[in-house]
């Protein structure tokens, strides 16, 4: 029997439905949530993202900031915009689109960044915070698929779970926010030596090593939950042809486009899994809400007010 397929679009018009009503409580107070997002340069894939974020902030009537300094910006400049955004009261939450050029220090920006307003959840203050399960901002990609947990009704509390991949981003977050939530967590990365011996004892299996298909069907256990954050562009015909070779819907796509977007796990994933997350359309939806949820949080904690009682915003 094929897999449940995790659909996260679903989900995010649940999140955006909740969001929608907090918002409209806070604009009778006086209150618009603002996002400033800063993109450096030109590059293409980031420009996509960061236009993704400020139409969903137009769609949900929040405020937005997007500056585009050049890509020969130091870090010294870069800074000094941070600092602004930092003074501004219509800015509640700052984006920094990462990558950033290489002659900026990537770390200093994010340290520069308000705590309050790093709706990313980067800051080490924010990270801290997470360790010991305060309230604070957490990095929008491991909350998107707590949600997607969450609202499939798939038990977190005494799962077996193993995260592929330990970045800063995703996965160490991400392995935090499953043991709060009781799961037994096994972290696995590009030295450990048998990556299908924890995979397939687990119950839930999180893939966010940014390689393509590293995940097969032979490293799930028949019924395991799959959530695959991977996503790599490709453009080799070799690989599609055996990425999408029970595909072929999407083989022909990829041969008239000359490029498809995949994820860590192989798509024949599906034939042994009881529910796994696609790609795209999968988390990434909830990425972008989960920043759109933490802008809201932002405002609402840099003026002392209690969040609604709704599920969006029991975080």
């Amino acid at each position: 029997m094929p897999a449940q397929i995790l659909n996260g679009n679903p989900i995010r018009d649940q999140i955006y439905a909740e969001l929608g009503q907090e918002i409209g409580e806070l604009a009778a107070m006086g209150v618009r949530p603002g996002l400033a997002a800063v993109l450096v340069g030109d590059d293409p894939a980031s420009k996509i993202y960061v236009r993704s974020k400020i139409a969903a902030c137009e769609q949900l009537g929040l405020g937005s900031v997007h500056l585009t300094p050049p890509a020969n910006t130091s870090t010294a400049e870069l800074l000094a915009i941070v600092r602004e955004l930092n003074s501004r009261d219509d800015v509640d939450g700052i984006l920094v689109q990462l990558p950033l050029p290489l002659q900026i220090e990537t770390k200093k920006i994010l340290e520069a960044v308000d705590p309050a307003k790093d709706v990313d959840g980067f800051h080490p203050m924010n990270i801290g915070k997470l360790i010991e399960e305060r309230p604070s901002m957490v990095a929008c990609t491991p909350l998107g698929v707590m949600e997607i947990l969450r609202r499939n009704g798939i038990r977190v509390e005494g799962a077996d779970a193993v995260v592929v991949g330990r970045s800063n981003i995703v996965g160490k977050p991400m392995a935090l926010l499953l043991m709060h939530a009781d799961a037994t967590v096994t972290v696995c990365h590009s030295k450990t030596r048998s990556l299908r011996q924890f995979a397939r004892g687990a119950d839930i299996v999180i893939a966010a090593a940014g390689h393509p298909a590293l995940i097969t069907r032979d490293d799930i256990r028949p019924g395991a939950t799959v959530i695959d954050v991977g996503t790599t562009r490709i453009t080799d015909p070799l690989l599609a042809e055996k990425l999408f070779a029970k595909l072929p819907e999407r083989l022909e796509k990829f041969r008239k486009n000359g490029t498809a977007v995949v994820g860590d796990v192989h798509p024949d994933v599906a034939e042994v899994a009881g529910a796994m997350t696609p790609v795209p359309g999968g988390v990434g939806p909830l990425t972008i809400a989960m920043l759109m949820s933490n802008t809201v949080k932002a405002a609402r904690l840099r003026r002392g007010l209690r969040a609604p009682e709704t599920t969006a915003s029991r975080r």
